[in-house]
Formats: C-alpha cells, sequence, structure tokens
C-alpha cells in the first residue's frame, strides 16, 4: 500500500510511539492525582507542553485537548462578538459558527479568490470594529493554501477583534505570526497519536470553558489527560522542529516529482504560489474519481476532504474556489510528507496516470 493522505492523517513516528509505550504499559497514574507516580505522570505532561508550545510564539500557554476540533469549538464557542471566517474553512469551523448563528450571534463568511487566497480589502470591509473573532486557518486542508494570516491579525486586531488560527496543517511546517490570538492544532497531523490537539491562548485572553468538570487544564478545560497522547504528542512536536530543513527539502522535492511525472490534461487546484508543498490537489476534465479509486487500490489518496467522505457532497472548498459540481467532482488529492519515498510516490502517480487515461480509450 502507498499512502498519499496525508491531511487526512500521518504515519505516526517510532519515536513518538516509543515515548507513548511505558505510559500504556506500566506507568497508569492520573497526572492529576497528587502522589508520587501521579506526580511523574504530571512531570511527562509538563515536558510535553514544553516540547508543544516551542513551536509556538511566546506569551501564550498550551492547553491539551482532545483534537483540533474541540480546540476550535472552544476558541470560537468562548468568545463574543461578532464572527468574520472564510468559505474555505474546516467544518469545525464552518459548522460551529453556524451553530453560532442559529444562537443569533452575527457571523459573517468571507469568500476567496479562485487562487483560493483571501482578498485583504473585502477582508478589511467586512472586519469593522466591534467584531469580536476572526477565524482563518494558516494551510487549507483540501488544497494546501497558505493564508496571509499576519495581514488579517494586523486587519483583526485594528477592528478590536481576536484573530484565531487553524494550524492543523501548517504547525511546525509554516511560521505561525506572532500576532495571533489564539491557535488549533492536532497530533496526528504532525506524526503524533490520534486523540490529543492543543489550542494556544496568548496571555491576558480568558475563554468561556466549552466542558465543565474538574477545569485541570489551568486554562479552563475539564477532564483527564493522558499522560501516553501528551507524551507522544510532545515528542512528535520536537521531531517537527528538530527535522524542520530535512522535512522541508523532501517534500520541496516530492513536489518537483509529482509536477514532472503528471504530464497534460492536469490541472492544480488552487495557487500555486502561496501552498504548501506536500498538498498536491488536482482535476482532470470528466475524471471518474470513483472508478480512479477503484481501480487503484493500493494507493490511498482522497477524493476530497476526509471529513467529508461518505456524505455524498462535493468539495466546498473547491466550490468555493470557483470550480464547478463537475469539476470538483473529477479533483483528487495527494498528500505527502516525511515516510514517502520517491520510488513510491513516482510509481503511483504514473498508475494514476495511465488508470485515469484508461478511461478514455
Amino acid at each position: 500500500m502507498t499512502y498519499l493522505d496525508y491531511q487526512a492523517t500521518t504515519p505516526l513516528a517510532p519515536e513518538a510511539l516509543a515515548a507513548m509505550l511505558p505510559w500504556l504499559e506500566s506507568q497508569h497514574a492520573n497526572p492529576h492525582s497528587p502522589h508520587r507516580e501521579g506526580r511523574r505522570a504530571k512531570a511527562a505532561v509538563e515536558v510535553a507542553r514544553d516540547q508543544v508550545a516551542a513551536l509556538f510564539p511566546p506569551g501564550g500557554r498550551v492547553a491539551f485537548t482532545s483534537g483540533a476540533t474541540e480546540a476550535l469549538n472552544w476558541a470560537i464557542k468562548g468568545t463574543t462578538g461578532p464572527i468574520v471566517t472564510l468559505a474555505t474553512e474546516h467544518a469545525a469551523v464552518l459548522d460551529t459558527v453556524a451553530a453560532e448563528a442559529a444562537k443569533r450571534r452575527q457571523v459573517t463568511i468571507l469568500p476567496v479568490n479562485p487562487d483560493g487566497v483571501v482578498d485583504l480589502d473585502e477582508a478589511r470591509a467586512v472586519i469593522p470594529p466591534g467584531t469580536g473573532l476572526v477565524a482563518a486557518m494558516l494551510v487549507n486542508n483540501e488544497i494546501g493554501v497558505i493564508q496571509p494570516i499576519a495581514a488579517l491579525a494586523e486587519i483583526a486586531h485594528a477592528a478590536g477583534a481576536l484573530i484565531l488560527c487553524d494550524a492543523v496543517q501548517g504547525y511546525g511546517r509554516v511560521p505561525v505570526p506572532d500576532t495571533v490570538d489564539l491557535i488549533a492544532i492536532s497530533a496526528h497531523k504532525i506524526h503524533g497519536p490520534k486523540g490529543i490537539g492543543a489550542l494556544w491562548i496568548r496571555d491576558g485572553i480568558d475563554l468561556a470553558p466549552l466542558m465543565h468538570g474538574g477545569g485541570q487544564e489551568a486554562p479552563g478545560r475539564s477532564g483527564t489527560l493522558s499522560p501516553a497522547l501528551c507524551a507522544g504528542f510532545g515528542v512528535a512536536a520536537q521531531l517537527m522542529a528538530d527535522r524542520k530543513d530535512q522535512d522541508a527539502a523532501h517534500i520541496d522535492r516530492l513536489w518537483s516529482l509529482s509536477l514532472d511525472r503528471l504530464g497534460p490534461g492536469w490541472t492544480i487546484n488552487g495557487s500555486t504560489e502561496h501552498r504548501y508543498h506536500g498538498n498536491f490537489n488536482v482535476r482532470r476534465a470528466n475524471l471518474d474519481v470513483n472508478r480512479l479509486m477503484s481501480d487503484l487500490r493500493d494507493i490511498a489518496f482522497s477524493a476530497g476532504s476526509a471529513c467529508a467522505s461518505g456524505s455524498g457532497r462535493s468539495s466546498h472548498v473547491l466550490r468555493a474556489i470557483g470550480l464547478t459540481e463537475a469539476q470538483a467532482r473529477a479533483s483528487i488529492r495527494l498528500g505527502f510528507g516525511r515516510y514517502t519515498t520517491e520510488t513510491e510516490l513516482r510509481d503511483a502517480i504514473d498508475a494514476i496516470v495511465a488508470a485515469a487515461e484508461a478511461q478514455w480509450p
């Protein structure tokens, strides 16, 4: 099996697994307990917290969550005032702001240009004084487009608003501007375990709790933390820092290889200039993607966002950049990264091209 679905999830790093195993096998104490073993577990959690925080701006605190979806929900529901967000955001943002709109909170959905990048003049026009929160994704999970988060932060702050950055796809890969106020991330997108994420909260910002209970996490998040998940997350974050240049160079080589092997007849969806190169979202006219995936069962790739799988809907991101329904449904996403070899990617793309061409004998 050739795995090319890194935007959906990444392979667990062996080092992250090794860090988790002791806490799964023999060290089972509750990190919120005051006895010696509890304090040992808490120490492991705090080491992981520092490792995760090292890739964030200074002047904030990291609260562990069950994942980025919880972090985004907490950031949005824990703030007040009108919300402005982008049409290409993840469902965890769009569905949450829709739920807030149902409670009569004012919501504005900002369109993007055909390349997937927001128009900053339009952003200024719809982020007036009195806005409470601006939510924008650093790297789009479907088309890899990088948004001008620093400029959006400047506009948000001029209006007196906080800015929330969904950095799930960009954390450790694309720098997060120091001027953001809230950042959501997920461990399993950086070769860590599933079931844990984090919300970074700038000092001085207080959020209303999303869940009530013991308040174990200082910013107000309740629930018992898993030392195993925290340890795996921490090591994965440390690896992102240690291997940043090596990983980036490898991904750039894979991107160039993809462009060389694809051949004519294919179009890249989204900006190629403002883009993370580990995301290769392309379309071909009249391509039957369901047939393509059936013919290539030994290659794991995506026909769209993993979060919309089985919904029957075409990608809202592809529609937001102006693609027709037919174009959106004729698109595929290849995601690659640290553990993808050049040989397996070349062979996979050759197989995809051949299978696509076989649809028009």
